[in-house]
């Protein structure tokens, strides 16, 4: 489960993440060591990636993480967010769990959270998301999809989300 919110004044998005159920356990134990790792996409590119801090040994993690992106009003239409629950491992890889999208590229679910965010701005408006099993993968549906990867940019989709870190914040907030 977590919020979306955002303030078009600032052009502030607020994703906070607030816990998990049910997840799939990847360790020997039974269990995982799952962090939440989000990703700001614009035109198929990751433009900035954050990650919660990880819940050890445990299928039912709580957050209550608030991560922020600075996205101008005029860019948020063309901007996504990927959502990845990975395991922590300390010998090898992090696996990946599983994942989800939200903004206007999404599919059902993703993209009903993103308008309901873009319709009551200011309010944080929570829902949960299944997870897709796998490795995160972008449409190949259209050319916005295809750049980084040879595509052509089409001049008017063109994304200006702010790219210097002292305009980024990183919040946390636990509860007891």
């Amino acid at each position: 489960m977590f919020s979306l919110c955002y303030l078009p004044t600032a052009g502030r998005l607020t994703i906070t993440i607030i816990k998990a159920r049910n997840l799939k356990a990847m360790d020997i134990t039974g269990a995982s060591d799952p962090y939440v790792k989000v990703s700001l996409m614009c035109e198929g590119r990751r433009l900035k990636k954050r990650k919660t801090s990880t819940k050890r040994n445990t299928l039912n993690p709580v957050y209550n993480e608030a991560i922020v992106f600075d996205v101008p009003p005029e860019n948020i239409d063309q901007i996504s967010l990927l959502i990845a629950v990975m395991d922590y491992d300390r010998v090898g890889h992090n696996e990946v769990i599983g994942v989800c999208r939200v903004g206007n590229e999404a599919e059902s679910l993703g993209r009903d959270h993103w308008n309901e965010m873009l319709t009551y701005p200011r309010k944080p408006i929570a829902h949960w998301h299944p997870l897709i099993e796998g490795p995160p993968q972008l449409p190949d549906l259209d050319p916005i999809a295809r750049l980084g990867r040879g595509g052509t940019r089409d001049s008017h989709h063109e994304c200006t989300a702010n790219r210097s870190g002292s305009h980024e914040r990183l919040y946390s907030q636990y509860t007891k």
